[in-house]
């Protein structure tokens, strides 16, 4: 015994003396000369864009497409039926990345780089007004604000948060007018100030649109009309507000890492197909592929499915998979075709739906601008195909059902808005629970009663960590399921 404690003794001794030696140059020796040691906005900003920007895509895939009635489920057919469990991917994902949205305009504003916070403010508004959409009152004007000590966040009226969010847009167009900085990790614009004004400002239109059944906005619009070197907009496709995926990961489209048996659990849906098919419209081939039945035969055919279908009615119709259209191969195998020629995009705003918004507004006399609503319409149509990568056919726009009728002027907008938001994310579902177009009826086996739902519910989580400030939003906004219409949807 003795000699073990000896022994552990002069252990003890022997590293009391070496210690010193060994501290003195710890720092030294694990000195990392490539490390980060401080972070600054070039750093933050393409993980702001990409994560927001995939949500969406991820959103758009599982559900956004479903609902509208783009895609139908031919497997797992629960979220086609309206058997809708807690939605907190978004809420979580968007309020994370939210968080660096703050440190980055912090950084911004300390660093002097007021382009960076421009670009910060204009995500910002987007990823709110998602938010705000999918859920109706959010934490908004508390949120992400831990490090302040603010754990449960306050629910914002989704009145205000809008007002918020046009404020930021307006301040965001300003900063980047007088800014002479060229931001790095830019992976929408590549630095281009210009472009990114004209997003926020065609995002203003956006949402001005938006609550237009609950605001007078007629005066907001006009004004961004009527001053393009203050307020500039989309004028082409070349300043479509989008994330190009690549080849390479991580900025590969979401879906291309998809088994394909995930992959084929979505085909076109028969609403889309049907729409399609009546106006001979060529983009058909770009969303879908001809049944693997007719295939590689001379008269391939494209068959979507009714949305709404029991599992087994799913997996039987038409006889089967083998008499249904997957979707498109550039949302899977192919959607890392060279730049220039992909469809597979993270969607934030294109020129055609701005296009289709100023033709609505023509068409409701919100905006007068020597444009009318039918040269709006036209240009949103011709803008949809280039977008889609997709030759427009010579007389497509004389064709019965497009052809411009001052009489179902609103109907036809709505419809070739939706053809156009194929694969936005949420923004199609958005639109068309404000202007009902094209009318969507829910499938056979629906569960909702034979209603489309009009919102997420709010996250399980926030029933236990936020409790009374949830309770204060359902009081104020109504019943926390998925028929409560949001306040900008409320007649």
């Amino acid at each position: 015994m003795k000699s073990i404690n000896s022994f552990k003794l002069g252990i003890i001794a022997l590293t009391i003396i070496l210690l010193p030696a060994c501290t003195k140059d710890f720092e030294e020796e694990n000195y990392d000369p490539n490390a980060i040691t401080s972070v600054t906005p070039d750093l933050l900003l393409p993980g702001i864009l990409r994560s927001s920007v995939s949500q969406m895509v991820s959103e758009g895939w599982g559900t956004g497409n479903l609902v509208v009635q783009h895609t139908a489920k031919y497997q797992f057919v629960d979220e086609d039926r309206y058997l809708w469990g807690n939605k907190s991917g978004l809420w979580n994902s968007m309020y994370s990345t939210l968080r660096d949205v703050n440190v980055l305009i912090d950084l911004s504003e300390t660093s002097n780089q007021p382009e960076y916070k421009g670009i910060a403010l204009i995500m910002k508004s987007w990823m709110f007004s998602i938010l705000t959409d999918a859920y109706g009152d959010v934490p908004y004007t508390e949120a992400t604000k831990a490090l302040e000590g603010i754990f449960t966040p306050k629910y914002d009226p989704q009145e205000q948060i809008y007002e918020g969010i046009l404020q930021d847009l307006e301040e965001a167009n300003a900063l980047l007018a007088t800014s002479n900085g060229v931001p790095r990790g830019d992976l929408i614009y590549q630095g281009n100030l210009l472009k990114w004004r004209k997003l926020a400002n065609s995002l203003k239109l956006r949402y001005l649109m938006r609550i237009s059944d609950r605001k007078d906005v007629k005066t907001a619009m006009q004004a961004i009309l009527d001053d393009p070197s203050t307020y500039p907009v989309f004028e082409n496709n070349t300043d479509d507000g989008v994330y190009t995926y690549y080849a390479a990961a991580p900025n590969q489209f979401p879906n291309y890492t998809m088994r394909i048996g995930s992959f084929d659990e979505v085909r076109l849906s028969q609403k889309m197909e049907s729409t399609l098919e009546a106006f001979n419209d060529p983009r058909i081939t770009v969303f879908a592929r001809p049944t693997s039945a007719s295939a590689n035969t001379s008269t391939p055919v494209y068959t979507g499915m009714p949305n709404g279908l029991s599992d087994t009615e799913a997996l039987n119709y038409n006889g089967g998979s083998n008499n249904i259209s997957r979707i498109g191969q550039l949302y899977f195998e192919g959607s890392i075709t060279p730049e220039g020629l992909q469809v597979a995009k993270g969607y934030i705003m294109a020129y055609p739906e701005l296009q289709f918004i100023l033709a609505e507004a023509a068409s409701k006399n919100l905006i007068s601008t020597g444009k009318t609503a039918q040269q709006y319409y036209e240009d949103g149509i011709r803008g949809s195909f280039i977008y889609f990568n997709e030759p427009m056919p010579a007389g497509y726009l004389t064709r019965i059902g497009v052809a411009f009728n001052e009489a179902t002027a609103l109907k036809q907008i709505g419809t070739q808005k939706w053809i156009a938001l194929f694969f936005s994310g949420l923004e199609a579902w958005f639109d068309w629970r404000r202007t009902g177009e094209p009318t969507i009826i829910p499938g056979p086996d629906n569960q909702n009663n034979n209603r489309v739902p009009v919102r997420y519910k709010y996250p399980l989580n926030e029933q236990s960590q936020n409790a009374e400030n949830l309770q204060a939003a359902i009081q104020r906004q109504g019943p926390d399921d998925i028929n409560t219409k949001v306040w900008w949807d409320k007649q």
